[in-house]
């Protein structure tokens, strides 16, 4: 790193653990969601304790951000207390909204949905899902509040975000992962991304690790939780 380089942030990107909606099968990405299951407050207990287990590096968790919806607020309050932190709640990085597919549980609202998220993790950022935002406009608002991150002067900061957006930004803006077919498979609750870098410098792929962190063991394999199947390449609607 030369004189003039940006200190390099540690950012791991972990999804909520696993809400009501999830288990329906609903595509609920409004604010402000659905709370979390039983099954997804055992999952941010575990999440908490695998964090802390994981700054045996000495990097541990400066630094909590939680988007708007309330399952991310849920998720990171273990970690909160664990750390003594108090959460920042940010605009821009909450779930790539199902625009006019919200709260649909059919299967070709499913199949609408995701075919439009894998347009975006392949490269086409110019598709707009229906009643909603193009690939353009998600990563804009995603960027801005990844650059607010980066700015508070932590080096190793946690994102509880959502499936498909982090997996949209992190095939977008992470070379390592562009193309990896982690990023059109399922991204489990309380899975975790780590990247490493800045804005202006660029970033490196530290880990993807789509289990739930606590333990593979916290999977429901009997949910639906359309967010986080597999992306497919279907023809948006």
């Amino acid at each position: 790193m030369s004189p003039s380089s940006p200190r390099p942030v540690r950012l791991m990107l972990m999804r909520h653990g696993q809400t009501h909606g999830n288990v329906a099968g609903a595509l609920d990405t409004a604010m402000p969601g659905l709370d979390l299951t039983d099954l997804g407050r055992a999952q941010a207990r575990a999440a908490a304790r695998a964090l802390a287990e994981r700054a045996v590096d000495g990097r541990a968790v400066e630094e909590l951000y939680v988007s708007r919806l309330v399952r991310t607020h849920q998720t990171a309050a273990p970690t909160a207390e664990q750390r003594a932190l108090a959460p920042v709640e940010l605009e821009g990085i909450h779930e790539i909204s199902a625009g006019a597919f919200e709260m649909a549980r059919d299967h070709d609202s499913v199949k609408g949905y995701l075919g439009t998220v894998h347009s975006w993790v392949t490269g086409d950022l110019e598709v707009r899902m229906p009643g909603g935002e193009t690939g353009r406009e998600f990563l804009e608002r995603y960027d801005a509040d990844v650059e607010r991150i980066v700015s508070g002067g932590g080096e190793t900061v946690l994102l509880v975000s959502h499936g498909a957006a982090i997996r949209t930004w992190v095939s977008s803006r992470v070379p390592e992962a562009a193309g990896r077919p982690e990023a059109v498979q399922p991204l489990h609750n309380t899975g975790l991304i780590t990247v490493e870098g800045h804005p202006s410098t660029g970033w490196r792929l530290l880990d993807w690790h789509a289990d739930p962190v606590g333990g593979s063991y916290l999977e429901d394999d009997s949910a639906p939780d359309p967010t986080a199947e597999p992306v497919s390449d279907v023809e948006p609607a």
